[in-house]
């Protein structure tokens, strides 16, 4: 079978049926596209991101920067992918992703910008953080903070969370729907997860 087809108007209207048989990849949307290598992304739900408590431990004037990682710094690495998106499932691009987490004892550093960093997304509404997975602190689970500010949207104040970890279910303020994808990778983790601005 030819996978060329000719210019008339029968065959542009069934080119996506010919371009199908002939094995062609569905384009891809912001609902569809890959977050990290070797892992696609989740599908957009529309479902705006739920909203958590900011926590006593946030700092403004954190730096810009993509890596959180400082040298002698423990812990098990984590590159965290994702997107920030519409509730149409829009790229937001330029949306200001602000982190900050606990070290992999469960210290927060409130004297100077360890574990804390901020940065833009790019024209997909990609953005990409290197860091240590959080330890735990008494009363609390593994998590790690976050604020999402777009230009004409209110801004989100959440907490991301690790699958399987014990102390989820302990957690009074933990929620199903802001769990990570997270895989091994190496000696380290990989994660994605995307949020969805109301």
């Amino acid at each position: 079978m030819r996978c060329r087809p000719r210019h008339t108007r029968a065959a542009v209207l069934g080119a996506a049926l010919l371009l199908a048989g002939c094995g062609a990849a569905p384009h891809k949307t912001a609902a569809t596209s890959t977050a990290t290598a070797g892992q696609p992304a989740p599908r957009c739900s529309g479902r705006p991101t739920i909203a958590e408590t900011e926590g006593p431990y946030f700092k403004a004037g954190s730096p810009a920067r993509t890596s959180l990682l400082q040298t002698g710094m423990r812990g098990t690495r984590l590159v965290l992918t994702g997107r920030v998106l519409t509730t149409r499932c829009a790229p937001v691009a330029g949306a200001l992703l602000d982190f900050w987490q606990a070290d992999a004892s469960g210290s927060y550093d409130n004297s100077g910008y360890r574990l804390r960093g901020h940065q833009l997304t790019d024209a997909g509404g990609r953005f990409r953080l290197t860091t240590v997975v959080p330890g735990e602190y008494p009363g609390r689970t593994q998590h790690i903070h976050v604020k999402v500010r777009a230009p004409g949207k209110p801004e989100l104040t959440t907490q991301l969370y690790l699958p399987g970890e014990p102390g989820n279910e302990q957690d009074a303020i933990f929620d199903p729907s802001l769990l990570m994808q997270v895989r091994d990778a190496g000696s380290g983790k990989v994660a994605t997860f995307d949020f969805v601005l109301g």
